[in-house]
């Protein structure tokens, strides 16, 4: 596992893309997300078990990601956060927020719809930009499946039925040891790469840390 250093942040600010190979990595991030989402509509043979059900309005707010498996259009020093807010109609719009070492932001919004029949446990997700509506929709199954949920759902572990994306969230910056280890424990039984994991637990300096 590769563990990100305490970053020093400066003020936070969001600063729109400005580089060819930010643009580039924004287009091949969403080409993975579109190959996770519209390139295979079969299930993936023996994937990982879902918790039985989900309460959406318990789980929507504020997240943490405290472990992800590396992808494409993330670079591996930078920490994320997740916003979710539940819709009348049952679905969730979402802000997913990545936070550069010098304290800058780009952030990326969408939409989660729960697959029928799941309990709210997968959900399919489609982010909004161009890209993303190119590639069309994701798969009848899902693309974000919810793994395991502590009881005060403070503690999620989400990932794709391919094993291909992993990500533990929290509501804090940072969880006691033996929590982290139980769900990365989890996930290793589940069939992931934690290996391959990428730890940003108790990585978050205060300027990023959440205080609503």
């Amino acid at each position: 596992m590769r563990r990100n250093s305490l970053h020093p942040f400066c003020i936070l600010k969001t600063r729109p893309f400005r580089s060819f190979t930010t643009l580039l990595s924004l287009f091949l991030g969403t080409i993975l997300i579109g190959t996770l989402a519209g390139c295979s509509e079969s299930l993936p043979e023996n994937p990982p078990e879902t918790v039985s059900s989900v309460d959406l309005k318990a789980y929507a707010g504020f997240w943490y990601e405290l472990a992800r498996l590396p992808v494409s259009f993330q670079r591996d020093e930078e920490l994320a956060t997740a916003t979710y807010t539940l819709n009348e109609e049952g679905t969730v719009d979402l802000v997913n927020t990545a936070i550069r070492p010098d304290g800058t932001r780009r952030s990326v919004t969408g939409t989660a719809v729960p697959v029928t029949g799941s309990e709210n446990a997968r959900l399919k997700v489609t982010i909004d930009n161009i890209f993303a509506r190119i590639f069309g929709s994701p798969p009848s199954h899902g693309n974000y499946w919810i793994l395991k949920l502590e009881p005060d759902y403070s503690v999620a572990l989400v990932g794709s039925p391919d094993r291909e994306t992993l990500w533990l969230l929290a509501r804090e910056p940072e969880l006691p040891g033996p929590v982290f280890n139980r769900f990365l424990d989890h996930a290793r039984e589940a069939g992931f790469a934690v290996d391959n994991l990428i730890v940003n637990n108790g990585a978050f300096p205060e300027e990023a840390v959440d205080d609503s």
